[in-house]
């Protein structure tokens, strides 16, 4: 999904490259930091704080998604793609998150 947002957002205005494209950016990479950091953890308390924020950031880039569509920076198509990926991130990310704390 990284590499999706980063060729997407090139081609948004100029006037948004240090606003919207710039924090739809930064919450992607920050969902990827987030479960890199939560997997290194070795106490599942830690582990889920991680995913937890991972998770919260896969909602603020999708409510970012979601104001590219409104702003119409996004077609349907591109926008429904998005949607489904963010969709199915967060079903893994809590998916993850969920077995730490049952095995944990």
């Amino acid at each position: 999904m990284t590499n999706k947002i980063y060729k997407i957002t090139k081609v948004f205005p100029d006037e948004e490259k240090y606003g919207l494209t710039n924090q739809l950016r930064r919450a992607i990479i920050s969902v990827c930091s987030n479960l890199a950091e939560g997997s290194s953890r070795t106490h599942s308390k830690e582990q889920t704080q991680f995913y937890q924020i991972a998770f919260s950031s896969l909602m603020e880039a999708l409510n970012q998604i979601i104001i590219s569509f409104d702003l119409e920076y996004l077609d349907q198509q591109l926008y429904n793609i998005l949607r489904t990926d963010a969709e199915k991130c967060s079903r893994l990310i809590n998916s993850l998150r969920n077995s730490i704390l049952k095995n944990g």
